[in-house]
């Protein structure tokens, strides 16, 4: 899976028999993620609000780590939102 901010591949545990087709998805959501083996969406994320998704385990490691980033990505959106929401 290529990460496509970064131009990073991950190696990724992953099964679908479906994916989100990219050219679907609403003018907030991003792709971020694709598949080197059939160039499907293996993940996208919300412009207006804290939420992304990917199409594997990320908690899985075939890899050295490679998708152990998207926790740390996800604990800084909820505390960034957490912030928001105590100074509103």
């Amino acid at each position: 899976v290529k990460e496509m901010a970064t131009g990073k591949v991950e190696i990724v545990s992953m099964n679908h028999g479906f994916a989100v087709d990219a050219a679907s998805l609403p003018g907030n959501a991003v792709p971020t993620h694709v598949s080197l083996f059939d160039g499907s969406n293996c993940g996208l994320m919300l412009t207006d609000r804290p939420a992304f998704s990917v199409q594997h385990h990320p908690e899985a490691s075939p890899g050295p780590r490679d998708s152990h980033y998207l926790f740390d990505r996800f604990v800084s959106l909820m505390a960034a939102e957490r912030e928001k929401r105590r100074a509103a």
